[in-house]
């Protein structure tokens, strides 16, 4: 069989350890791939690449189609956005996922049978990083959340189910508050479900899922989410399996993949031969498995969990009572290489079957497109910054201020503050800053507004003296509000 070729990258701190750690298993095991390596992190924002990744980079990627790349360091300050972020949405690495596994009694765990994979949503959420500070006191984060998205996620989801013979899915989300946009993923996860009636789903609203899923971890089997959930739970989920440090990761897109370990560089671990390698190197198992090698991930894999049940031990793991050996981050790989070709005796040994070749006509679309809907625009939110001085009940005071640009058969019927309405009716008791929200619908309830009505309105605005800094249109599709009410309105 041919070499399949990947791309890696050696990052920085514990990064080059553990990478060489990594792909000295592999080598051991058989792996049939050959590498293309490149530069990413550190030194190339240091050279002044704010991405952190040179352009030749880039086509090493989009030729191999498949990454392994150690963790970087990200520099402090000086506009440096996350690498790891840039390439997951510039490559439309829309699926992350982290298998949680509990290796009791070799490894501490308060979950002994804990066996759980977090998908994440990998591009959209508060992630798209779409940030602004709108005045002295407020800074603004979009949470952008869109039905292919949900559908894609949602999909790969099942489809990761069917594909690994796991029996449920469960769906973390908070549409109790966030009717919009974790409502529409809610709303995708139920649609989906219906057409995989072999698969249990079930929901929770993420707070008290996650509380359940940290106490009796063993009740969920996958768990699907957005974003910025699926990031804080995957570690924490990690966490309570042994150690986040044991846990690898894959980002799957449509065609291009990376896999990882789910840490960081550590960098007071660099240069040391102390770093841990089992998640990059679990992580390696996950992508031997995508390009369609599951027999040496099986091999290397099962020697792994020899290696660990032996209680030959990195630092982080090492117990005394438990552990036999203490190693390096050399002495680990090796002990794996001497492993080959066995299983482990206590924990369970892992099977690996190679994926299945799916006709391009059989295979489901992972998202839809839909007929546009008939979209109304029915009224504006003005964002203004304006401050008189008085946390408590100043929405009392602004209110009539804003009543006078009121005109063109526009009026207004709300102003809230961080979402809460201030006026009419305002609480003296409500703690009010300087970013107000001035909700403005037409005169005649249910009648459509214009675009012309809108800059009329911001020039009145304009003429007024008050500062405006955003606006948000309001829409019926289909009839049906596609906006939220305020807090109390």
């Amino acid at each position: 069989m041919s070499n399949v070729p990947i791309t890696v990258a050696h990052g920085d701190g514990i990064g080059p350890e553990i990478m060489e750690a990594t792909l000295h298993i592999l080598k051991e095991a058989g792996a049939r791939i050959d590498i293309d390596t490149i530069d990413i992190g550190e030194k190339v924002y240091l050279s002044g690449n704010s991405a952190g990744i040179a352009p030749e980079s880039w086509d090493s990627l989009r030729r191999t189609k498949v990454f392994l790349k150690a963790p970087i360091t990200t520099p402090q300050g000086g506009g440096y956005k996350s690498l790891n972020v840039t390439v997951r949405k510039t490559l439309g690495l829309y699926a992350n996922i982290r298998p949680c596994v509990s290796y009791h009694p070799f490894i501490d765990t308060k979950h002994p049978v804990m066996d759980v994979v977090i998908v994440r949503e990998n591009e959209e959420d508060t992630y798209a990083g779409i940030e602004y500070r709108q005045s002295d006191m407020v800074e603004q984060c979009l949470k952008l959340i869109s039905r292919p998205g949900c559908e894609k996620i949602v999909r790969y989801a099942f489809e990761y189910a069917i594909t690994n013979n796991r029996k449920k899915i469960t769906c973390f989300i908070k549409d109790n508050i966030m009717k919009q946009t974790d409502g529409l993923f809610h709303k995708v996860f139920d649609e989906i479900a219906a057409e995989y009636p072999s698969i249990e789903a079930d929901h929770w609203i993420v707070d008290i899922g996650a509380a359940k899923m940290a106490d009796t971890p063993e009740n969920f089997d996958v768990i699907v989410m957005p974003n910025l959930y699926g990031d804080i739970l995957s570690d924490v989920a990690a966490q309570i399996a042994g150690s986040v440090g044991l846990a690898g990761s894959a980002n799957i897109g449509e065609n291009i993949s990376m896999f990882e370990a789910i840490h960081g560089s550590a960098p007071r671990r660099a240069g040391q031969n102390l770093a841990n390698p089992s998640g990059l190197f679990l992580g390696s198992i996950m992508m031997m498995v995508h390009i369609g090698q599951p027999d040496i991930a099986e091999l290397a894999h099962n020697a792994w969990l020899r290696a660990v049940e032996d209680g030959v031990h990195t630092y982080d793991i090492f117990k005394e009572g438990v552990s036999k050996e203490k190693v390096g981050t050399k002495e680990f790989a090796q002990a794996v290489v001497d492993r080959l070709g066995q299983k482990p005796e206590t924990l369970k040994a892992v099977e690996y079957k190679k994926p299945e070749v799916i006709a391009e006509a059989d295979r489901k679309p992972i998202y839809s497109i839909r007929e546009p809907q008939k979209k109304d625009l029915v009224g504006v939110d003005v964002f203004i910054n304006w401050w008189n001085g008085n946390f408590y009940g100043a929405g009392n005071d602004l209110g009539p201020i804003i009543e006078k640009v009121n005109g063109d058969g526009l009026k207004l019927v709300m102003v809230s503050n961080r979402g809460t309405k201030v006026y009419p009716s305002g609480m003296s008791d409500t703690f009010c800053v300087d970013h107000w929200r001035c909700r403005f619908m037409a005169d005649d309830q249910g009648s459509t507004i214009t675009h012309a009505q809108v800059i009329d309105l911001l020039s009145r605005f304009n003429e007024a003296g008050l500062d405006f800094i955003k606006t948000e249109h309001l829409y019926n599709f289909d009839g049906q509000p596609g906006y939220s009410l305020g807090q109390g309105q």
